[in-house]
């Protein structure tokens, strides 16, 4: 099977914010979107004490994943999991903590070039988009069953889509005579039912719903709500988290994550801080880091990019004291 070599986003930075927790030996970092490796294979090449565990819900990046790095032995584990699974793939693999969690959020690179996965809107394909082809419900089932106001409320949540109520009430007439297959049915619908003026602006008129459907689909946000606490828990001290999110929605719930986790819980007039009161974790990023045009031109993808990373000071009730403590 042949590998696709994309670009990973902010590989250089991300590989630096992580450094520090992955230098001693038999530390482990968790790749919670494992995707085609990229990120994976820079930390297993720059940081030789590091295990590498790779977590993806898509069967066909896990294939080629293993592939890519099987040079690199039993440092590195492949997971079929999606990454809100991250305290049960972890105690499955007999350790107490990790050292580095690590999210790139959205669709991968691979899916959207297989056409068959039905992620793309630029391509005619059966209307999929599931991450894990082996379960739950297509695009196209949540288009032919879901009510006009679920819908409305999916494309405006999920895809900040301005027409969402008309297109939702013109995908409900539609399918009463004809079901929604593929992307070009959707594609063609949305040409004719967002205004002309709209359409020569912002993009693709597609773009929002296929986003939209593609997060309802796999889940995105409720997995992501459930995964950034659990990605905290799990790190040592010393141990950091890392983000990469391309959405507002992602980036939004990540950055109040972080806040809540790093919170000073005291009167702000109190003169100095009671000991036990300090935060167990510190903000290791300013804000959102982006990308500068330079990795833009190199990497389209990175335009939308917002960047977050986290390090834990002190031990939380079930974390170890120390760095390198027994797994």
């Amino acid at each position: 099977m042949t590998t696709p070599r994309h670009a990973p986003v902010l590989l250089d930075r991300v590989v630096a914010l992580l450094a520090p927790a992955l230098e001693a030996p038999g530390s482990v970092y968790v790749d919670c979107t494992l995707g085609l490796g990229g990120h994976s294979e820079a930390v297993l090449e720059r940081l030789p004490n590091a295990r590498v565990i790779g977590i993806d819900r898509d069967p066909a990046a896990l294939q080629m994943s293993r592939e890519r790095l099987a040079a690199h032995g039993e440092r590195f584990t492949a997971v079929h999991a999606v990454y809100d699974e991250l305290p049960e793939v972890v105690g499955s693999l007999g350790l107490d903590h990790v050292d580095a969690v690590f999210f790139d959020l959205g669709v991968s690179s691979m899916q959207l070039d297989v056409r068959e996965r039905g992620f793309a809107y630029a391509e005619d394909a059966p209307l999929d988009m599931r991450m894990d082809p082996t379960t739950g419900r297509t695009a196209a089932e949540l288009l032919n069953t879901a009510t006009a106001q679920e819908l409305t409320r999916i494309l405006r949540e999920y895809g900040e889509e301005k027409f969402a109520s008309r297109i939702a009430r013109e995908v409900v007439r539609r399918r009463e005579s004809t079901p929604f297959t593929t992307s070009a049915d959707l594609v063609e619908l949305l040409y004719a039912t967002i205004p002309a003026p709209a359409r020569r602006t912002g993009g693709h008129p597609a773009k929002r719903t296929f986003q939209a459907l593609r997060m309802a689909v796999n889940d995105e946000l409720a997995v992501l709500r459930r995964a950034i606490p659990a990605s905290i828990e799990a790190i040592g001290v010393g141990g950091r988290v890392v983000v990469e999110s391309y959405h507002s929605l992602e980036d939004r719930l990540v950055k109040r994550a972080f806040a809540d986790a790093t919170r000073l819980d005291v009167p702000p007039d109190l003169p100095f801080v009671p000991e036990g009161a300090e935060p167990a974790l510190r903000l290791v990023t300013r804000g959102a880091e982006q990308a500068d045009d330079h990795e833009i031109a190199e990497n389209p993808r990175a335009a939308s990019v917002r960047l977050r990373a986290v390090e834990r000071v002190l031990p939380s009730s079930s974390s170890p004291s120390s760095p390198g403590a027994a797994r």
